[in-house]
């Protein structure tokens, strides 16, 4: 379970990544009146963009499940716990809202509630079957924050019973094969008026989502797991702290970000942060158990300050 723990932390770091810099690129074309494309906008958005929010809502709903599940041992209202934690969340989301129009926290929190919530009383065949149905319903729909849901419960159900581990490498083949497939159909079909179809974009991102998540879970099984754990599973506990963090970052060094065509100048911001981001939480983790924000989430969703320092560690 241990190891689960780390990789899924992994999981969530590499979320963290792939969302700075796809974030740091719609900052900056959203302030450029025309902003054209050369090749790092064909690569973000051809195979970046909207893969990894999905990767971030998934592990939504499989984290509610285990958060479900330690409330329950502490609280005889396990769900009004859950209720808490979201309204928190939603407050954090209003004023991420505020400096970063279309932020996820508020949606979350709000889809937490209305379906994850009343998902958790069901039996988990039928969560199954309400996840594959809201996120088909979503990619028919062309996708976008109306993909949440699905996935929210998608990742309950995941967590609820886990597939065998043997899977893993067939899921990462054929996720690959019809990510590939689909991303290559979106780019012959995405100016053709007669052949366009809004479902192919979404459906190429949760192929290419899935092939990331399966192909990072493989190589954390090669001798690259030590280094990905280490740089990965920092990130990944402090992600609310991070996905915050950055956004005033981001929209500090805008003006340099659009003065820069070839768009390289948001790539080497992404990246030196998200370094920054990795040696940072490894500092604080080593003397606590919880980043700030989610120390402040979890005190506020207890409405008791929780011990966060770490035994042995100094002021």
């Amino acid at each position: 379970m241990t190891r689960r723990f780390h990789e899924l932390d992994a999981l969530r770091g590499f979320a963290v990544c792939g969302i700075m810099l796809v974030n740091t690129w719609q900052h900056t074309r959203d302030q450029l009146r025309n902003p054209g494309q050369n090749a790092v906008d064909w690569v973000i958005d051809n195979l970046l963009q909207s893969r990894f929010y999905p990767i971030f809502s998934f592990l939504f709903g499989l984290s509610f499940v285990l958060f479900l599940r330690s409330a329950a041992e502490r609280a005889e209202s396990p769900r009004a716990v859950l209720l808490r934690r979201l309204a928190v969340l939603a407050a954090l989301g209003a004023l991420h809202q505020i400096v970063n129009p279309g932020e996820v926290l508020l949606p979350y929190a709000i889809f937490g509630a209305l379906i994850l919530l009343p998902a958790s009383f069901f039996p988990q065949p039928a969560v199954v079957l309400l996840g594959v149905a809201l996120t088909a319903w979503a990619v028919h729909q062309g996708g976008g924050v109306i993909l949440i849901p699905g996935l929210f419960v998608l990742g309950m159900a995941m967590m609820q019973r886990p597939p065998p581990e043997w899977l893993l490498p067939f899921a990462f083949a054929a996720s690959v094969v019809l990510g590939v497939a689909l991303t290559w159909l979106w780019v012959r079909i995405a100016g053709d008026p007669v052949l366009f179809n809004r479902a192919v974009y979404p459906a190429a991102g949760l192929a290419a989502a899935t092939a990331y998540c399966t192909g990072l879970l493989l190589a954390l099984r090669t001798r690259l797991r030590d280094p990905l754990l280490a740089a990965l599973a920092p990130l990944g506990r402090m992600a609310l702290t991070n996905y915050l963090m950055s956004t005033p970052i981001i929209l500090l060094f805008l003006p340099l970000l659009t003065s820069d065509a070839t768009r390289l100048a948001g790539v080497a911001l992404s990246v030196a942060v998200l370094v920054f981001q990795v040696l940072f939480s490894r500092a604080w983790l080593a003397r606590f158990r919880y980043g700030p924000l989610e120390w402040a989430w979890r005190s506020l969703t207890w409405m008791e300050r929780v011990p966060n320092r770490r035994i042995g560690s100094h002021p």
